[in-house]
């Protein structure tokens, strides 16, 4: 017995490194476009609107996806839609390498967004559901950690390569390492259970996909991310053109500059935020949600700080100092919204919660082009610094009128 407990440890560790893996390309795919805004501004002719329309692009196409990717996942195999997600964004990445115009490099970012969207619902809720409550914030945290590799080693490497003259054969190479990992990929994934759905439940799926709405807490789940997740692409978008023109770096410099420091200090806080959250978890079930809580008030003041910051040294402390309180929220948004969902519609909560935040983070890197000369990358975070602060006070009126009402009718 003991033998078999371990084993499936053992499994569902490995589910989680193949799966992290997957995301990790996943990440790097899509973010090493932004590492290139200088260099395809000039070979394309592309403005600074138009280059943050790429960003938008892929936001929005990848947010209306994510319900359907949601509603299938929960109806038919998420070990298909996983590998399939993975080569078709794979060959997109190598078309990318291809585009020769504004709007064929724009409709390559929406066939990415469309792509890319049927894999997170699956795979977040592949990796739920393999693990307890009890570690389930560890598991998805561990998971996420790929995002921030991802982010950082697609950003440096997309900004290398266009610094040195090969943009196209960046995306190249990041497409070719996509479709030769779908193969382990899915060989091992053909050893992961899952459970068919019978006709009856997917009756049930079909009106759980309907009636999520009707959890106060999941519907303020769906305000607070998207306010969050803007920040968030804010940063990603601009940050390394923010910091090439204020500091004077190169592509790559800057890049690395805007990247790595927020993003090593977003892996501690995924991690310690997990272990965190399981641990509290065992004393009150509102756990997750007091942790995302202290999150949005703690990132306030360093996306603030980012943008006001006077040296390269002060701006890359702080956006640590976001990276390691984002952490605490990334890691636990989807486990959090797990306590007041029924089982069988995770990925479509997953969905519906990416749906929303692409849709409103989708105009972070658009308002960041079309901002940039007036207001400033600097007058938007401290907009969204005020933001955080009024989506924290909303999730502490959630945990005080709705989370204990909406946790016990599913518990």
């Amino acid at each position: 017995m003991a033998s078999n407990h371990t084993s499936n440890r053992r499994h569902a560790a490995l589910l989680v490194a193949f799966m992290w893996g997957a995301y990790f390309l996943n990440y790097g795919d899509r973010q090493a476009v932004f590492a290139m805004f200088s260099v395809l501004k000039e070979d394309l002719a592309l403005s600074d609107t138009t280059l943050g329309l790429l960003g938008s692009v892929f936001l929005w196409t990848y947010g209306l996806a994510c319900p359907l990717a949601g509603f299938l996942a929960d109806r038919y195999s998420k070990r298909l839609l996983v590998v399939l997600s993975l080569a078709v964004w794979s060959a997109v990445t190598i078309a990318t390498g291809f585009a020769g115009s504004a709007i064929i490099l724009v409709g390559l970012r929406a066939a990415m967004g469309l792509s890319e969207a049927l894999y997170m619902p699956a795979a977040i809720a592949l990796t739920a559901n393999a693990h307890p409550p009890e570690s389930r914030s560890r598991a998805v945290s561990t998971l996420t950690t790929a995002q921030i590799v991802g982010t950082v080693g697609g950003g440096w490497f997309g900004g290398w390569m266009a610094q040195h003259g090969y943009w196209r054969e960046a995306f190249f190479v990041l497409g070719a390492i996509g479709l030769l990992y779908a193969i382990p990929y899915f060989m091992f994934l053909r050893t992961v259970q899952e459970v068919r759905p019978t006709d009856i439940t997917k009756k049930s799926q079909s009106r759980s996909f309907f009636t999520l709405f009707r959890v106060p807490t999941f519907n303020i789940l769906c305000i607070v991310f998207p306010i969050f997740v803007f920040g968030l692409w804010l940063l990603y978008g601009w940050l390394p053109s923010f910091f090439r023109d204020k500091f004077s770096l190169g592509l790559a410099d800057a890049a690395f500059a805007a990247n790595a420091p927020m993003q090593c200090g977003t892996l501690i806080g995924l991690i310690s935020g997990g272990v965190v959250a399981d641990k509290l978890f065992l004393i009150t079930k509102g756990a997750r949600l007091w942790l995302m809580t202290a999150s949005l008030l703690l990132c306030a003041p360093c996306i603030y700080m980012i943008g006001a910051a006077s040296t390269l040294s002060s701006a890359c402390t702080v956006a640590a100092g976001f990276g390691l309180f984002g952490g605490f929220f990334m890691g636990n948004i989807f486990p959090s919204s797990f306590e007041v969902v029924a089982d069988n519609s995770r990925a479509s909560a997953v969905g519906f919660l990416n749906f929303f935040g692409a849709l409103v983070s989708g105009f972070a890197p658009l308002m960041g082009g079309m901002w940039k000369e007036s207001l400033g990358i600097e007058g938007l975070l401290a907009y969204t610094a005020l933001a955080y602060i009024l989506a924290a006070i909303l999730l502490v009126i959630c945990i005080s009128k709705y989370f204990a009402r909406d946790y016990a009718s599913i518990h």
